[in-house]
């Protein structure tokens, strides 16, 4: 395997991944969702205000088909130093998260998990496709195709609207 970025799959409900724990988790159990999927750490300046947005939008839409899938990663000045299921246990306790914590991953590289190399390789990434820094996320549609990624000083709350439009939610107009 070389440095390309080039994948066969077409959604990302193709991927198998591990929970915490280290079990088995096939992605298809989230089609017909829109999900936005996040490289978290528990040591970064981002991760109050990540964990907490994210828990809150997580509360507003998760019965409208919605789901975050988080993945603790260590690649970024080893901001998430403990185990997969520190990381859980973190992001469960402190932040009241009830959305999937997954395995701790790398993102980069050539150790990268296949999920991630689809996820970089079909969204637009500034300054390449590399992830640059924790809380990187990407919003994807109910077929499981990337529709959009955002920097990791993005809000989860700056994504609302976009999730509310995948989510097929109609914005309240306020001239009625």
């Amino acid at each position: 395997m070389g440095s390309s970025q080039s994948v066969t799959e077409k959604s990302i409900h193709e991927f198998t991944v591990k929970d915490f724990r280290g079990k088995d988790v096939n992605l298809n159990v989230y089609k017909g969702k829109v999900l936005l999927v996040v490289n978290v750490a528990s040591k970064c300046g981002l991760t109050d205000s990540n964990y907490k947005q994210l828990t809150d939008l997580y509360n507003r839409y998760k019965d409208q088909d919605f789901e975050i899938l988080a993945f603790p990663c260590n690649q970024f000045l080893k901001q998430e130093p403990g185990t997969s299921e520190d990381a859980q246990e973190f992001a469960c306790t402190r932040y009241k998260a009830e959305y999937p914590i997954f395995q701790k991953v790398r993102v980069n590289g050539p150790d990268a998990v296949p999920v991630y190399k689809f996820l970089k390789a079909t969204s637009n990434g500034f300054i390449g496709s590399r992830i640059k820094w924790n809380f990187t996320k990407f919003l994807i549609d109910k077929e499981g195709v990337v529709i959009n990624r955002y920097g990791p000083t993005t809000n989860p709350l700056a994504i609302e609207v976009d999730i509310k439009k995948a989510l097929g939610i109609a914005s309240v107009t306020a001239d009625l």
